[in-house]
């Protein structure tokens, strides 16, 4: 699946006396937590043990075990990754019990905003055995992760995860969409007439595919506010540098016409989840129709899931097209795809959000430029209620500033908590924040036209890199 699986980190209650980040950034690790408790990096030779715990904590229930997640964690543990290796885990080493009782890893990647380029630091796999909860220890070990992400450089943590948890780590739930699907049960499958002959093929892709989808890739996130990019080592890993039984792992294919001309590609899982096999990506190059192409494919992904029904012993009840909120295939297969499934959404966190805002500044002035408020100067107060940053505002260009406000100087705009980061990301429009939070909005008309022309709301499908 592409989509990513929340991480089954159970909320439990913090200890008073947990490591803070300043405290673990200044030591050097190992770090002894107490009663036994060690946190360390981890090493190859931690590879099983961390499979282990990871393939009993993520699985779909208790008293099972996720051969799929245990497959991911060797992979990013046994050095093939083209970008992680098993020092970017954290371990909590019960030394007493000879056992690991808690890890996560910190994946670093290179994501776009309009088109502009930062590093995002991915926490992922985070889990804690039962008997070892409530003591702090994910907190102590993302003060790591997050030390290591500004060491790298990275602007922004993103993590999918349980609903309310992560909030207690200074992540807003809600920065940017997660999944969106639209689903088409077997009996509703586009049918091929006897005597017509399919007006597109699909065929696994081969390495010298690679370049071709990555070209298709690049055209396909630009529809998106903000999306993961990829190099080559990346695309030839997705292609088969994973264990085929990895949670993560996909097939690439190519559409291609009869005579072999590619004209779009596709990823989608190589096993049935839950009687569903998944559609990941989809991509066609431009004067393709997809309301051609599109019942060809469900066509093959119905195909496709049946080898692996048989396979596995189990039965293909639907097929999924996992493609976001929004996608060209929903609207011109809305009969074979009836069932709509709403997004979840990622949590987002920016330790500096006006180093984030310059960075991306050109971003901004490119969609001032393009409103009434061409050419604009001034400035615009944007209040989180204890702090708050100032954008200045000289003939369309933009800087950005931290603020120390006064209540008196709330004439701007509002945002409590990390709400900011939802209009920030196109997850929210102004409008519909400032009506499901009622101290949040802006203050005339001025501010309200800025904001609406520099943030205006836009859906994104951010196919991270894992």
């Amino acid at each position: 699946m592409l989509h990513n699986k929340p991480s089954l980190a159970g909320a439990r209650n913090i200890r008073d006396d947990a490591l803070t980040h300043d405290a673990l950034v200044r030591k050097e690790m190992p770090h002894n937590l107490g009663e036994g408790l060690v946190l360390r990096r981890a090493t190859a030779a931690d590879s099983e043990a961390v499979a282990a715990l990871n393939g009993e904590i993520h699985a779909d229930s208790p008293q099972t075990f996720s051969a799929g997640i245990a497959a991911w964690t060797r992979d990013l543990m046994n050095g093939n990754h083209p970008t992680y290796r098993a020092s970017d885990w954290t371990v909590v080493e019960d030394t007493r019990a000879g056992r690991i009782a808690s890890t996560m890893c910190l994946l670093s990647q290179t994501w776009s905003y309009s088109g502009i380029s930062f590093g995002v630091g991915r926490p992922e796999l985070v889990g804690t055995l039962p008997e070892y909860r409530r003591r702090g220890l994910v907190r102590s070990q993302l003060a790591v992760l997050h030390a290591w992400s500004a060491q790298r450089g990275e602007l922004l943590q993103a993590i999918t995860g349980i609903p309310w948890y992560y909030r207690q780590f200074d992540y807003e739930l809600g920065g940017l969409t997660l999944g969106g699907a639209r689903t088409g049960y077997l009996p509703l499958a586009p049918e091929l007439a006897a005597e017509d002959r399919e007006p597109y093929r699909v065929r696994d892709a081969i390495e010298g595919d690679l370049p071709f989808i990555a070209g298709l890739y690049e055209r396909r996130i630009r529809r998106d506010r903000v999306a993961c990019l990829r190099d080559g080592a990346a695309w030839r890993y997705e292609l088969d540098g994973r264990d085929p039984a990895s949670e993560v792992a996909v097939r690439l294919a190519v559409i291609e016409t009869p005579d072999g001309e590619p004209v779009g590609y596709l990823a989608h899982a190589g096993r049935i989840s839950n009687g569903a096999i998944h559609l990941g990506e989809y991509e066609l190059t431009p004067q393709i129709s997809w309301g051609a192409v599109t019942p060809v494919v469900i066509r093959a992904l119905v195909a496709r899931g049946k080898d692996y029904a048989a396979r596995d012993q189990q039965q293909l009840r639907s097929y999924v097209f996992w493609l976001g909120v929004e996608h060209p295939a929903y609207e011109v297969a809305a009969a074979h795809l009836p069932n709509v499934q709403t997004p979840y959404a990622w949590y987002l966190r920016v330790p500096d959000i006006p180093r984030f805002l310059r960075h991306i500044a050109p971003a901004l002035e490119e969609r001032l430029a393009g409103t009434s408020l061409a050419g604009h100067t001034g400035q615009l107060n944007i209040s989180f209620y204890r702090h708050g940053i100032r954008l200045a505002f000289e003939l369309g260009r933009i800087t950005a500033h931290p603020w120390d406000e006064t209540p008196a100087d709330r004439r701007g705009a509002t945002f409590p908590g990390h709400t900011f980061l939802q209009l920030l990301f196109g997850y929210r429009s102004l409008d519909e924040l400032a009506y499901a939070f009622a101290d949040c909005g802006a203050r005339g008309d001025e501010p309200r036209a800025l904001l609406n022309a520099l943030f205006p709301k836009q859906a994104s499908h951010v196919w991270a890199l894992t």
